[in-house]
């Protein structure tokens, strides 16, 4: 191999790592654990690469009118939506975005960033995965480049946030569902241990107790945050020995899920039983029933997460700034609230 050529894909081959690990142990980065920062190393050592820094902040510059976004989950229309909204201002400021799907996984998610960085982002807006740590995103913010982090928190990371208020949605919606007489009330989808998951079962929780109802966690039931998730999670609840009579779900996918699960059930919807959602995805409005959520916006989520990351590249300065955006309670027909109506005139 000609020594004067050696590319950063040849010695990314011959280590067999990724190009975005090579790159992160040219740039000192603290995410490479130290057996694969050695093994690159003496790869580099042994092909006798040289890292052009000059070069490399040169492409930095010049690549300056790209955006990174990272979503955890794509193939939930919450995120899509939420892309949406981020594109449409993005695009009317001149911004190229680099989009990527994390999938929920934690090592995919750093080599991206690894990545984008390489190409000279001029910022960017990520929807955490579940284990993200501060250190993968400080070294953006310490490097200049700004950061809003939507959906999730990542404690002590000194990045923009922008949030919906998960805690209130959930308590008007389980204060909703009390008032058509549920007092069995479930809450069911969602993985426990991330901020989202915890704030909407404070809420459900605070609700049933505001009303002097019990809130056994035999009803908190967690599964996938995915329509197959909310019919595991429907399937399961139906099993208790008292049954629940209605759910908030974690979002509109489970809740989806959770109608078709009731339905395999021989149970139907709203009649039989009442569901509630979180996100207000579009599909929530022409689902059959017609499905009561808690709205978030996510494109109007989007629009501002992208307008938060311009307002910060405009200014040059990174100092994070922390936004929790109201959420309103849509009642639509899958809560049953014309038949409860009904019921209680009888």
């Amino acid at each position: 191999m000609n020594k004067s050529r050696v590319t950063v894909v040849d010695i990314a081959r011959a280590a067999g790592v990724s190009k975005s690990t090579v790159s992160l142990v040219l740039q000192a980065s603290p995410l490479v654990n130290e057996a694969t920062r050695a093994k690159v190393n003496a790869v580099i050592r042994e092909l006798g690469y040289v890292y052009n820094r000059g070069a490399a902040n040169l492409r930095q510059s010049a690549s300056s009118r790209i955006i990174g976004i990272i979503v955890n989950d794509l193939t939930n229309s919450f995120f899509a939506e939420l892309a949406v909204g981020m594109d449409m201002v993005m695009q009317s400021a001149g911004y190229v975005q680099f989009l990527s799907n994390s999938a929920e996984n934690i090592d995919r998610q750093r080599e991206v960033i690894a990545s984008m960085r390489e190409h000279g982002i001029s910022g960017l807006i990520i929807s955490p995965a579940r284990g993200t740590e501060a250190a993968d995103l400080k070294p953006l913010a310490a490097s200049g480049i700004p950061v809003v982090a939507v959906v999730r928190n990542v404690v002590g990371a000194k990045v923009s946030s922008l949030f919906s208020d998960n805690y209130a949605g959930a308590k008007d919606a389980v204060r909703h569902l009390i008032s058509l007489g549920h007092r069995r009330i479930a809450f069911l989808g969602g993985i426990p241990n991330t901020t989202v998951f915890t704030e909407r079962v404070e809420g459900w929780r605070d609700a049933l107790a505001e009303a002097g109802l019990d809130a056994p966690d035999t009803l908190v039931i967690g599964s996938a945050a995915s329509r197959a998730g909310g019919v595991a999670a429907i399937e399961r609840a139906l099993l208790l020995p008292d049954q629940p009579t209605a759910a908030l779900c974690f979002n509109d996918a489970a809740a989806f899920g959770v109608c078709d699960g009731l339905r395999a059930a021989g149970k139907e919807p709203a009649r039989d039983f009442a569901v509630v959602g979180f996100d207000d995805v579009i599909e929530a409005e022409t689902a059959v029933p017609a499905l009561t959520t808690v709205s978030v916006d996510p494109q109007g989520m989007g629009r501002r997460a992208a307008q938060l990351l311009l307002k910060q590249i405009n200014t040059g300065r990174v100092e994070p700034e922390a936004i929790v955006s109201s959420v309103r309670l849509v009642v639509r027909q899958s809560c049953g609230a014309g038949q409860k109506t009904k019921r209680k005139s009888a």
